[in-house]
C-alpha cells in the first residue's frame, strides 16, 4: 500500500490556479523530496493532504484513508510540521510540547522527547515568546517527530536553521525512515534534498513537471568531461557521438566537452586514444532543478 497516493488534484484561490491536475505516489518507507519555488504549490499539496484545505477536484489518500472522510486517524498518524508553526508565546517550550502530546492522546514518549531536544540543543524550559527564529523551528520539528507517526509531512523542516542543526535534523529523518517511517518533505535547501531522499518530484506552476530517483536525475543531466591528451588528436570524431558536443579545444590535447545521457559511447571511443588525465563533472541537483524550469 501506498503511504501517499493522489490522482487529478486541483485547487484554486480565486483567479489563481494553484495546483492543476498534481498526481503523486509516495511509497511506504521512502524519503521523498517536493521541490519548487514559493508559489508553486507545494503548501497547498501538503494542506490538501491533511483536509486543512479543501481541494477543488481530484482524490487523495493518505495511508489508505480519504483525508476528507477521516481527518481525525489521518492526523493522528501524521506528523505535520507546516511553513509557519503558531506557538502560544506565554508557554514554556515543555508546556507547548504538552499541549500538542494531549492533543494526540499522550502517544509520546517523554524521555524520546527530552532526548531529541538534547539533540537539537533546545532547552525545554525557555518561554516560546524568549526563542529565536530557529529554536521556534526545533520546536516545531520536535512536535513532528514526538510521537513517531508513520508519515512525516514536512513543509522546509530546517528553515531558519544554522547548518549543524540541519545536519542533525536530516539524521533525524533518516532514523524515522529506519524505524518504518515514510518522510515527505519540501525544501529550498537542495543538497539537503541530494542528500537523504530516496526520490523528488518537481512541481511548477501547480503540475508535477518530473518525478525520479536522485541517481537516475543525475545520470540523465548533462555532464561536462576534461579530457587531457597525451598527444594531440582529431577530436571531430568525438563531437560526432550521440549526445556529445566539444565546447573548448586547447591544442588539441585538452578538451572540454558537454555530455548529455549515456556516458558509454564516449568512454569506449576515449579508450582509444592516448588519454593522460579526465575529470568528470557532475551536475548538483540544484542545477538540474534550475534546468526545468528555465525549460
Amino acid at each position: 500500500m501506498l503511504a501517499i497516493e493522489i490522482h487529478g488534484l486541483t485547487k484554486s484561490y480565486g483567479r489563481v490556479r494553484a495546483l492543476r491536475g498534481v498526481d503523486l505516489a509516495v511509497q511506504r518507507g521512502e524519503i521523498f523530496g517536493f521541490l519548487g519555488p514559493n508559489g508553486a504549490g507545494k503548501t497547498t499539496t501538503i494542506r490538501c493532504m491533511l483536509d486543512l484545505i479543501r481541494p477543488d477536484g481530484g482524490t487523495i489518500r493518505i495511508l489508505g484513508l480519504d483525508p476528507q472522510k477521516d481527518p481525525v486517524t489521518v492526523r493522528a498518524r501524521t506528523g505535520y510540521l507546516p511553513g509557519e508553526l503558531y506557538l502560544d508565546e506565554n508557554l514554556t517550550v515543555e508546556e507547548a510540547l504538552h499541549l500538542f502530546n494531549a492533543l494526540r492522546r499522550g502517544r509520546a514518549d517523554w524521555s524520546f522527547v527530552r532526548r531529541l531536544a538534547e539533540r537539537l540543543d533546545l532547552d525545554l524550559h525557555q518561554r516560546i515568546r524568549n526563542l529565536s527564529k530557529g529554536n521556534k523551528q526545533k520546536v516545531g520539528v520536535i512536535q513532528a517527530l514526538m510521537h513517531r507517526p508513520e508519515l512525516l509531512l514536512l513543509d522546509e523542516p530546517t528553515l531558519g536553521l544554522d547548518p549543524l542543526m540541519q545536519r542533525e535534523v536530516l539524521r533525524l529523518l533518516r532514523e524515522a525512515q529506519a524505524e518504518g517511517a515514510t518522510v515527505f518533505f519540501s525544501s529550498h535547501i537542495l543538497s539537503e534534498v541530494e542528500a537523504v531522499a530516496d526520490r523528488v518530484a518537481i512541481i511548477r506552476q501547480g503540475v508535477i513537471v518530473e518525478v525520479a530517483e536522485i541517481a537516475v536525475l543525475l545520470q540523465r543531466s548533462v555532464r561536462r568531461v576534461r579530457v587531457h591528451l597525451k598527444a594531440p588528436v582529431d577530436s571531430d570524431p568525438l563531437s560526432r557521438l550521440p549526445g556529445v558536443r566539444v565546447l573548448e579545444r586547447e591544442d588539441q590535447t585538452a578538451l572540454l566537452l558537454q555530455v548529455e545521457g549515456d556516458m558509454d559511447p564516449l568512454i569506449k571511443a576515449l579508450a582509444a586514444l592516448p588519454v593522460r588525465d579526465l575529470e568528470v563533472e557532475r551536475p548538483s541537483l540544484e542545477e538540474i532543478f534550475m534546468m526545468y524550469y528555465e525549460r
